[in-house]
């Protein structure tokens, strides 16, 4: 984070929350060239802190790889924290973004219901909302200007269900944090396992505040199942740690669970007790492909103290490719209505894989991947076994 503000305009220079172009590219800047602002809202506290350093240096290698201008104009980014699970101050910052600092994106959400907070206020001011994180099915359903970047908990989910039942697990136990996206997440691996003949032997909802896991651990041990499904957000070290202590692991019980539960950013702290954990999700730091090895090589060179490109700093890469398109598709003069008729059915490749934004719905198809956390070269990481390619959310509410 620089220590000095450049290209100050309106608000005084808030250290800890605006990220500036370099004075270079600030000095070149006439007044008929004003700045692509982006509003960047997110939860970059708590078990999330990680991804505030992640993200400055994402945008930072974005820029160094493909220019700091589009449309002829430059960006300024300005960053808020939401603090977390709090949809009225995601929707308070929100309005402070659009209205106080006049922002033309709003990127970011790690939470639905704060994204769905939101909804509104980006409906009547005609500002594109477009998500990293957010996964509730439908979130855009009332919600004309917002497109999804990241992923759904069914798309996550059913392929998890698919992987679990091709691999003879026959019986499953449900552990989820107790908020909306918890219950969507276990009602959607439950929905799927079943439908294939799969038996869902109990279930067990645990606050987000929860630190002490060998209580939920303990009720997994009693019911004997094969496997344990698991949607855990950050609270993954502390429950996979419970469950090794408990000798679990090593008795043959195998957790499943969506690709938050071994993030690449929590993977380094959580080391062993993740060692065999299969997960679904939309990216792997692994993945074996020329972009995705380029684009973690640009991020580690702007900052080689962040930690590891994530799935949602891929979600932040594509949303930037995303802008400069349409920034450059409308040489530089945005309107809302065209932005979002350029996004919709937009694709390219991603640091992920293959990409498309569904026209219909706004929502992302993508490769759904299977992935087994081990040790490679040294470092713990989650490794492709299986591919549900080009995958749409299933799920219809």
């Amino acid at each position: 984070m620089p220590k000095t503000c450049l290209m100050t305009r309106r608000t005084a220079c808030a250290l800890a929350s605006t990220f500036f172009l370099p004075m270079s590219i600030a000095s070149r800047v006439s007044a008929q060239q004003a700045p692509i602002r982006i509003g960047i809202l997110s939860t970059f506290s708590g078990g999330f802190s990680s991804a505030n350093q992640v993200y400055h240096a994402t945008i930072k290698a974005f820029q160094k790889l493909h220019g700091d201008t589009a449309g002829g104009r430059p960006f300024e980014f300005i960053f808020r924290v939401d603090t977390g699970l709090a949809p009225e101050t995601a929707r308070r910052l929100a309005q402070e973004l659009i209205i106080g600092e006049h922002v033309d994106f709003l990127v970011g959400f790690t939470f639905s219901p704060n994204a769905a907070a939101v909804s509104e206020i980006s409906t009547q001011s005609k500002v594109p909302v477009l998500i990293t994180n957010a996964s509730t099915t439908n979130l855009m359903a009332k919600a004309p200007y917002m497109a999804r970047f990241s992923y759904t908990q069914g798309q996550l989910t059913t392929a998890l269900a698919a992987w679990a039942l091709k691999n003879k697990i026959k019986s499953v136990y449900n552990v989820f944090l107790d908020f909306s996206t918890g219950y969507e997440a276990k009602t959607d691996f439950t929905n799927a396992f079943t439908a294939g003949g799969g038996k869902i032997v109990g279930e067990v909802a645990f606050p987000l505040s929860t630190l002490d896991f060998s209580t939920y651990v303990q009720k997994a041990r009693d019911a004997q199942p094969e496997a344990v499904f698991t949607f855990l957000a950050t609270a993954g070290h502390g429950f996979l740690k419970a469950f090794h202590d408990a000798g679990l692991s090593r008795s043959g019980m195998r957790v499943l669970g969506t690709g938050d539960l071994v993030a690449e950013d929590l993977l380094p702290s959580i080391g062993e007790y993740a060692d065999g954990v299969i997960t679904a999700m939309n990216y792997s730091y692994a993945h074996n492909s020329r972009l995705n090895r380029e684009v973690i090589a640009a991020v580690k060179a702007a900052d080689p103290t962040a930690p590891p490109f994530s799935f949602s700093a891929a979600a932040l890469w594509d949303t930037l490719t995303a802008i400069y398109r349409v920034a450059d598709a409308q040489k530089g003069a945005l309107d809302p209505d065209k932005t979002m008729a350029l996004i919709k059915g937009m694709a390219f490749e991603s640091p992920r894989g293959p990409i498309r934004i569904d026209p219909d719905t706004r929502d992302i198809i993508q490769n759904i991947y299977i992935r087994r956390t081990q040790q490679q070269n040294g470092n713990w990481t989650s490794v492709e076994i299986d591919t549900f390619p080009m995958v749409k959310d299933p799920i219809e509410r």
